[in-house]
């Protein structure tokens, strides 16, 4: 039987590895998909910079459309990444003929609902697996492996950057701008990390968890999006005396009232093995009602390990390729006529519980009128600690963790607290999840 022909969309980090493990392990594939998968040619701008990453035996061509609309193509793999002409040429690919596999997060967040609409209307698949949590295949576990589950919430570290970050907070005691540095230094973090520190990557992959564990459609403009660039290692060393680690955590949870969607820092117990995740790694725990929680691990970023998903969808596609397109599995994992329309609720009401760090003048009756506003608005408390201020001995840090309660309410009580003429500093809210 032939080989299915593979058209790579980008030379770079991820493709050079694609090639590689394609060669390293052919034979091996072959056995697993039933015919060869092999690359027909690389579209490249620079052809010098391609031959040193996939080396001289591949054809190579700056025609980047002309590949994706060849006869000769069966799959395209577009690893270029940003949205245009990545958009552009996938949905050209897809009019032609052509199955689709990317690992284009941000593309598929913004863009998504229209790409699989386009995909479905052509009968040609859209593979994704490398766009969430590099190496981890959770969006075919979700898809498939608990397509038996009501799934009840996803949470997930998914951003290897972040987790550098934080974790070099924690251990080494050091400041948000000393650890970015040390991550940027090391090759974690691009020159500019924002993408990144300011959660707009978790959020563009927790959305699109989202919509294949709840059949929803994308919604990344939906999501609350909140980074780590204003953390303090003050709060990261309270949080550890409480009994929690502080990750970047991406959220999304079903409820009577919608659906949560939401990445931001996060207070997780110590004793929860998501929260024990470290440096650059990845973790992803879904909570099913059959299965009750799964948690997967791996490698979130790198050449090979995100080749391995790639690998992964090309293997897929090339054992149902010739599968009528109504029997195969949906882009979403329900079924297109089937995709709810729940609403992705705003965050006022949103229920969690909270950290609270408030620098206020060392008086009697400070801590009590605080605790009286947060009664006043519905909430109780579940711990709480006093600590000086390290760099005023009348002043002290009272940190608070709260029982769960709505947004707006804790919006309402931080405005009355802020507005104490005891209370000396902007107060720091970080949200708790117990994910249990």
């Amino acid at each position: 039987m032939k080989p299915m022909r593979i058209a790579l969309l980008g030379a770079g980090t991820v493709a050079s590895g694609v090639v590689r493990v394609l060669r390293r392990n052919q034979d091996e594939l072959c056995r697993r998909a039933g015919r060869g998968i092999e690359v027909v040619a690389v579209a490249a701008r620079n052809a010098q910079k391609a031959r040193r990453s996939i080396g001289d035996d591949l054809a190579l061509t700056d025609d980047f459309r002309g590949l994706a609309t060849r006869d000769d193509v069966d799959i395209v793999a577009e690893l270029m990444g940003g949205i245009e002409p990545a958009r552009e040429l996938v949905l050209a690919a897809i009019q032609a003929g052509k199955h689709v596999v990317t690992a284009n997060k941000a593309l598929l967040a913004l863009h998504g609902n229209e790409i699989f609409a386009a995909a479905q209307a052509s009968g040609v698949m859209v593979a994704f697996e490398a766009a969430v949590a590099g190496g981890i295949p959770i969006i075919k576990a979700l898809r498939e492996g608990l397509a038996a589950n009501r799934i009840e919430w996803v949470a997930g570290i998914i951003n290897g950057t972040t987790n550098f970050i934080l974790s070099s907070m924690r251990d080494r005691g050091v400041d948000f701008a000393t650890a970015l540095a040390e991550a940027q230094r090391l090759g974690y973090a691009e020159a500019d990390p924002g993408f990144d520190i300011d959660g707009v990557d978790a959020a563009h992959k927790i959305t699109l968890l989202c919509a294949i564990a709840f059949g929803v459609p994308v919604q990344f403009a939906r999501a609350h999006v909140q980074g780590i660039r204003d953390l303090d290692t003050a709060d990261i060393r309270y949080a550890e005396q409480l009994g929690y680690r502080i990750k970047l955590l991406a959220m999304t949870r079903r409820s009577e009232q919608g659906i949560e969607l939401r990445v931001h820092p996060t207070l997780i117990p110590a004793t929860r093995l998501v929260a024990n995740v470290e440096g650059a790694m990845n973790a992803v725990v879904v909570q099913g009602d059959a299965v009750g929680p799964a948690l997967f691990y791996g490698k979130g970023a790198g050449s090979e390990p995100t080749a391995s998903s790639v690998i992964a969808d090309l293997v897929d596609i090339t054992r149902l390729h010739t599968a009528d397109p109504g029997h195969r599995v949906p882009h979403l994992a329900f079924q297109p006529g089937a995709l709810a329309d729940t609403p992705i609720l705003d965050m006022p009401l949103v229920r969690t519980s909270y950290y609270l760090r408030i620098r206020v003048r060392d008086e009697v009756g400070v801590l009590a009128e605080i605790t009286r506003i947060l009664a006043d608005c519905g909430m109780s408390i579940d711990a709480l600690l006093q600590r000086p201020s390290a760099d005023h001995d009348e002043h002290t840090d009272v940190i608070l963790l709260t029982h769960e309660t709505l947004e707006q309410r804790m919006d309402e009580a931080l405005a009355r607290i802020q507005g104490l003429d005891t209370v000396l500093a902007p107060v720091v809210r970080l949200r708790k999840e117990e994910l249990r």
